[in-house]
């Protein structure tokens, strides 16, 4: 059974920096690609971050590239989201997930299981 537990969220002021990590069990998590995405109240959940599962291939959201990084230890069997400058509209419920594309795809519809989330709040 595949599990992807998220945490890091919390409340942090703009400008601020915050590292989400989520810790995968159930699956070879090292031959996996995985993804952030993240879900603001009254919007579509969106990409944010995606990671091929060799960690080689990144790709980013063009609202966070240059402030986010993605990361994953294949040891450990977590991928991480380093979030720096942060900003007001960066507020939401951030999801990992398992990409089946095995690219770190920035299209929702490749991946299959998803973690419960974790709230991110940024104050002006």
């Amino acid at each position: 059974q595949v599990q992807l537990v998220e945490s890091g969220g919390g409340l942090v002021q703009a400008g601020g920096s915050l590292r989400l990590s989520c810790a995968a069990s159930g699956l070879t998590f090292s031959t996996y690609a995985m993804g952030w995405f993240r879900q603001a109240p009254g919007k579509e959940r969106e990409f944010v971050a995606g990671i091929s599962w060799s960690g080689d291939t990144r790709n980013y959201a063009d609202s966070v590239n240059g402030r986010f990084t993605i990361s994953r230890d294949n040891a450990k069997n977590t991928v991480y989201l380093q979030m720096n400058s942060l900003k007001p509209e960066d507020t939401a419920v951030y999801y990992c997930a398992r990409d089946r594309s095995g690219l770190g795809a920035r299209v929702l519809d490749v991946y299959d299981y998803w973690g419960q989330g974790t709230q991110v709040t940024v104050s002006s």
